[in-house]
C-alpha cells in the first residue's frame, strides 16, 4: 500500500522557508492534463444555474478551461490584476500559521499535484484542481477576496486566543461548503461543492442535509466531517453581509463565550435555527426547500 499524503512536518526539500515551492509548470505529463480537463468539462456544464455568479464570473475572468493543469505566473497575474491576490504552489497542506500568514498576504496556497484518473471522484487531500478550480475563482471577487485577507488575519490571532477550533469551522462552512441566496434562490460557491460533481447535486438537490440562515456564533460551534457529504450547509444573504460581519466582530469575547458550550453535533437542528421549509426549482431538474426570509433572516 502505497502512502499518498502530501502531509509534512516540515518544508519539503527545495521549499523557501513560508512553505512555497515552484509550480515547475512543465514537469505535468500529459495524463495529468487530461485529468484536470476531465474534471472540468464535468464540472463547467453542471454549475451553470447552480453557482454564485460571483463564482462564474471569476471562472469567466480568469480563463480557467480544458487546456489542462493552469499555470500559476499566468493566473496571478491576471488575478493579482483583479484583486491583488495571486497563486503560490506547494507540496500540499501547511501549517495553520504558514497557511494564514499567506492568506492574510493575499497569497493563496495551491497544492502542486493532481488527482489520478481513478480518484476523479473523491480524495481526501485538496489538489490543484480543488484549490485551483474551487477556490480561485472566488478570489476575483473584490468583497470574498477582502473576506479571505480578513479571515487570514483572524486566523493568526485565533492562534493565539485558542480559537482556532471553532474560526476553522467558519472556513469549512464559508470557504470550502458555502451557499448563499441569490435572486430568491439558493446558489453554491464553496470550494468543496464547486469542485466536486456529486456534492454539487447534493448540496441543492438532496432532501437529506440542512440547510440554515447563517449565524456565526451557530456556526463556530457546528461540527462537520471531512469523509462524506456535508449534513449541514449554512445560507448567507451576501458576500457583503460574511465580509461585515467578519470585521465588524470582535472574535477574542466571541471565543469566551463559546469555550463553555457543548459543540453542536452533525445535522442536529436547534429551536433557534432558521430552516428552509419550502419547496423551489431554481436549476433543470432540480428543486430544493428553501424559506429563510420567511423567518426573519433576510
Amino acid at each position: 500500500m502505497t502512502n499518498d499524503s502530501h502531509v509534512l512536518d516540515s518544508p519539503p526539500e527545495g521549499a523557501a522557508a513560508d512553505w512555497t515551492i515552484p509550480q515547475d509548470w512543465g514537469r505535468f505529463t500529459a495524463a495529468e492534463h487530461a485529468v484536470w480537463d476531465t474534471l472540468y468539462a464535468r464540472q463547467a456544464k453542471l454549475l451553470p444555474g447552480r453557482a454564485s455568479k460571483a463564482y462564474l464570473r471569476g471562472l469567466d475572468a480568469l480563463q480557467l478551461s480544458t487546456s489542462g493543469i493552469p499555470n500559476f505566473e499566468e493566473l496571478s497575474e491576471r488575478l493579482m490584476k483583479l484583486t491583488g491576490w495571486q497563486v503560490v504552489a506547494v507540496h500540499g497542506l501547511v501549517p495553520d500559521d504558514v497557511f494564514f500568514d499567506h492568506m492574510a498576504n493575499r497569497r493563496f496556497v495551491a497544492g502542486n499535484f493532481i488527482r489520478r484518473a481513478d480518484q476523479l471522484d473523491y480524495l481526501q487531500e485538496p489538489d490543484v484542481f480543488h484549490d485551483v478550480f474551487g477556490h480561485v475563482p472566488m478570489l476575483a471577487d473584490p468583497v470574498f477576496a477582502d473576506y479571505c485577507v480578513a479571515y487570514g488575519e483572524g486566523g493568526k490571532r485565533a492562534l493565539e486566543l485558542g480559537g482556532l477550533n471553532y474560526l476553522s469551522r467558519l472556513y469549512w462552512y464559508t470557504v470550502e461548503f458555502g451557499l448563499i441566496q441569490e435572486d430568491g434562490d439558493l446558489r453554491i460557491y464553496g470550494s468543496g461543492i464547486v469542485s466536486s460533481a456529486a456534492e454539487s447535486h447534493f448540496a441543492l438537490e438532496d432532501p437529506s442535509p440542512n440547510r440554515l440562515g447563517f449565524d456565526l456564533k451557530r456556526v463556530m460551534r457546528t461540527e462537520y466531517r471531512i469523509d462524506d457529504f456535508q449534513q449541514n450547509y449554512f445560507v448567507i444573504p451576501s458576500f457583503d453581509e460574511l465580509l461585515r460581519v467578519t470585521v465588524e466582530t470582535d472574535f477574542a469575547p466571541l471565543y469566551e463565550a463559546i469555550k463553555p458550550l457543548p459543540d453542536i453535533r452533525i445535522a442536529d437542528i436547534l429551536p433557534e435555527d432558521l430552516v428552509e421549509v419550502e419547496t423551489r426549482c431554481v436549476a433543470p431538474m432540480a428543486c430544493f426547500s428553501i424559506s429563510l426570509e420567511t423567518n426573519g433572516f433576510m
